[in-house]
């Protein structure tokens, strides 16, 4: 595993900025990215189930490709290590038997409880209807991406969620199934080429309630 630059989660967290500008000599290893998604993928799921997918952009001919679907955000794309487009799996639960096997092959799970939880969630799951399965997916997808979101900053990199792209355009144009998978998100990642403008946030109070 590569050292982390950085385990310093006030700086990590209070200091993350959306760039969209980035350092072009610098190329982010496909080893050291997927140590970010293996750590962003810590990130709950419901059930467990993963829902989560990534295609990485990171070849001139693919960037060339996703150049047109990302609106107002082609200064990333040009000056980005890798643009890591995110989905959510409509059919995640095809990989629920993997999932719950490995958790039994590594002592995380008994065998008895493993056939209980699969026995239930897999007809639950197959019963949703396309708008529930279409949440759960893109609330789950949503919650690595901000972990990798931080797990970039910590290997001493930036990023910039962007949520401005074709979305009915994006899956096909990268060989999806448009049915299956559903477009969450589109993180670009790099080394910082600019300092990022500085936003401000309402007060924690002006939108908490205590019952």
């Amino acid at each position: 595993m590569t050292t982390l630059k950085n385990n310093d989660f006030s700086d990590i967290a209070y200091n993350r900025k959306s760039i969209r500008v980035y350092d072009e000599t610098v190329k982010i290893s496909r080893e050291e990215m997927l140590e970010m998604i293996e750590e962003a993928t810590l990130a709950p799921s419901s059930v467990n189930m993963q829902p989560w997918r990534f295609v990485i952009v990171e070849s001139d001919e693919a960037k060339a490709t996703l150049k047109p679907l990302i609106r107002f955000n082609t200064r990333q794309n040009d000056t980005s290590s890798a643009m890591i487009l995110i989905f959510g799996d409509m059919q995640c639960y095809e990989f629920g038997e993997e999932i719950y096997d490995k958790a039994v092959a590594e002592g995380k799970m008994s065998q008895e409880v493993r056939d209980q939880q699969i026995g239930a969630i897999i007809p639950y799951y197959k019963n949703f209807t396309k708008a529930q399965m279409n949440d759960v997916v893109k609330i789950d997808a949503s919650l690595a991406a901000m972990q990798l979101m931080l797990s970039a900053r910590a290997h001493g990199y930036d990023t910039n969620p962007i949520g401005g792209f074709e979305a009915d355009q994006i899956a096909a144009a990268f060989d999806l199934d448009p049915e299956r998978f559903v477009p969450v998100m589109v993180l670009s990642l790099g080394k910082a080429a600019e300092v990022g403008y500085d936003s401000v946030r309402l007060a924690a109070d002006k939108f908490t309630t205590f019952k």
